[in-house]
């Protein structure tokens, strides 16, 4: 009989035989040896594509160590567009029945004749304009790429979408496609901000910005007035109490309180959104004029640093001029285009296609530098 230690020897040498997944001497291996193999090549080979490749680097890493939180972000983001929404359009509304209700009935009975002809031409023409272009901007698809095999020069392949990508294409993770010029997405738009819906994002911005400080500024006297009354009332309600009830405070109907409410969250809010929202209009403004988007802002900052580390200089290629900018945003093309596409409502599309980039032939440049 074999002794125990012959036992044990042969034992730990099939073990090892095992964790090694080594065949027998003269044999072959066997059935579980081999797809254990298999398995252990397969995830090598995986290992090996995704971090010994030419494209791989330290951008391409971290964005695989932080995608569930990328994930996260993108569906709370996306389903609380929705929200944003809402929220826009009732604040929006709020704002419009207290003027309605409180504002416009004392601007008539007490503002002259040619103040109150101001406040209603201004008044409306904006209200008339954010509301034009908000509906706008989040109903225009922003244009994508095309899915299927064309003509269309291209200068990457999406590695997502895995098709090609043409200038100035960026891939969104919210609406997971590719956005033709894309800035970013807004989500209190829902919606990504690219080449066919640009114009309308900034004119809302804009105008929304230009209907925050009128209201700030023509209610300004009102809300002094109302938060007076408020704290007045208050300090007169305090001293009644300690005073025994010997000097009873003055009587506000609820109307009167209400409209002093009214008038004090509409100052306060409509103030905050003009700072805000101005900021926000202001970079944007900046940006269009360095003919750039959001996107393509944070990339050229790596260009201009790369180049200037080899002693050059990057320019712009879709950098026409700084008024030829604007034309090319807001697609004027003669001078009436800057009344009726600008400063009243129009759906025109863009000069381009978003598909390809080149200079109009409808502007002049003014820069020949400009490359």
């Amino acid at each position: 009989m074999r002794s125990w230690r012959w036992q044990f020897s042969r034992m730990m040498r099939l073990c090892l035989r095992w964790c090694r997944l080594c065949p027998k001497r003269g044999g072959r291996p066997s059935k579980p040896q081999r797809k254990l193999r298999e398995l252990w090549s397969y995830w090598k080979l995986l290992l090996n594509s995704l971090y010994f490749n030419s494209l791989t680097n330290s951008d391409t890493c971290l964005d695989c160590v932080f995608e569930p939180v990328y994930w996260i972000v993108d569906n709370v983001t996306r389903w609380f567009g929705v929200v944003f929404v809402c929220l826009v359009i009732a604040l929006t509304s709020s704002v419009l029945v207290i003027v309605y209700l409180c504002l416009l009935p004392v601007i008539l009975n007490t503002y002259p004749l040619q103040w109150i002809v101001w406040h209603l031409t201004y008044g409306h023409w904006v209200l008339m304009m954010v509301l034009f272009h908000y509906y706008k901007a989040t109903t225009t698809s922003p244009g994508h790429p095309p899915q299927v095999k064309s003509d269309t020069p291209s200068v990457s392949i999406c590695k997502k979408c895995i098709v090609p990508k043409p200038a100035r294409t960026h891939h969104c993770s919210i609406c997971n496609t590719c956005i033709l010029k894309m800035d970013h997405h807004c989500p209190w738009l829902n919606n990504c901000v690219g080449h066919f819906n640009h114009r309308y994002f900034f004119s809302f911005c804009l105008y929304m910005t230009m209907g925050c400080m009128y209201c700030s500024v023509s209610c300004k006297d009102m809300f002094i007035e109302a938060y007076n009354a408020v704290e007045v009332r208050e300090t007169k309600n305090v001293n009644f109490l300690e005073s025994y009830y010997q000097t009873p405070p003055p009587l506000f109907s609820f109307r009167e309180k209400m409209v002093h409410k009214s008038v004090i969250f509409i100052w306060v809010l409509t103030s905050s959104v003009a700072v805000a929202l101005g900021g926000l209009t202001l970079w944007h403004a900046i940006l269009i004029t360095l003919g750039e988007t959001s996107v393509e802002r944070h990339i050229n900052k790596k260009e201009i640093r790369r180049l200037k580390e080899k002693g050059k200089v990057f320019r712009n290629p879709y950098h026409y001029g700084k008024i030829n900018n604007w034309k090319v945003l807001f697609g004027v093309e003669e001078t009436s285009h800057w009344l009726t596409r600008v400063l009243l409502p129009s759906s025109h599309a863009p000069h381009e296609d978003g598909l390809v980039w080149e200079f109009p032939k409808a502007l002049t440049r003014r820069d020949p530098m400009t490359i």
